[in-house]
């Protein structure tokens, strides 16, 4: 698979996992808040320092033998495939309340505070096990880079669509329908790793 190859498909998993996320729900929120530039900055720091975590991750799961790999990477997916769900079924959080003007802050204390949410959300994200998943499904620094870098591009875009149209995106969006997809298509992945480790 080549670089291109890998980080494209890293990218579209992502974005389906995170636009109904609570990613981008916290970026509309920092963004209504404070200035969209030193958010958008300090998410994609963030998303950055997570990237590289479950890529670092998925690349040492590579070490174990294959059909433990296979085992791990569709647990992986399971846990991903549950969490998507049962967030689907969880009531819609209509009432996101939104600064009527943004606070005035210095830039590089907004960038901080937002590197902060975003770091702390992410921890156990349904994307941070995506991308370690990803990573795991093959062997080698250039698949994990490039599974990593589009997993970034994904996170970063998803951020910047909330800080520019988030408010429109949440309410045209039927974001239940796409945890769902979402939660299907890991599912398929986890079944697909899982008779790939039972095929050893």
């Amino acid at each position: 698979m080549t670089f291109l190859a890998a980080a494209a498909i890293a990218f579209g998993v992502i974005v389906l996992v995170e636009l109904p996320d609570k990613t981008l729900v916290a970026t509309l929120v920092l963004s209504t808040r404070y200035r969209p530039r030193p958010v958008l900055v300090g998410v994609a720091a963030a998303f950055a320092v997570q990237c590289a975590i479950a890529a670092t991750a998925g690349s040492v799961i590579t070490l174990l033998p294959r059909r433990a790999v296979e085992a791990v990477v569709a647990a992986l997916f399971a846990i991903g495939a549950v969490l998507l769900i049962r967030e689907s079924l969880e009531p819609d959080d209509d009432d996101v309340e939104l600064a009527e003007h943004r606070e005035s802050r210095p830039f590089w204390r907004i960038v901080l505070t937002c590197f902060g949410v975003l770091f702390a959300a992410e921890w156990g994200d349904a994307s941070q096990i995506a991308t370690a998943g990803l990573v795991a499904r093959k062997d080698g620094l250039q698949h994990a880079v490039a599974t990593g870098v589009g997993a970034f591009a994904a996170l970063v875009a998803v951020a910047a669509l909330a800080t520019v149209i988030g408010k429109v995106l949440v309410r045209r969006l039927r974001l239940h329908l796409v945890h769902r997809v979402a939660g299907v298509l890991f599912a398929g992945f986890a079944l697909i790793a899982l008779v790939a480790a039972i095929r050893g």
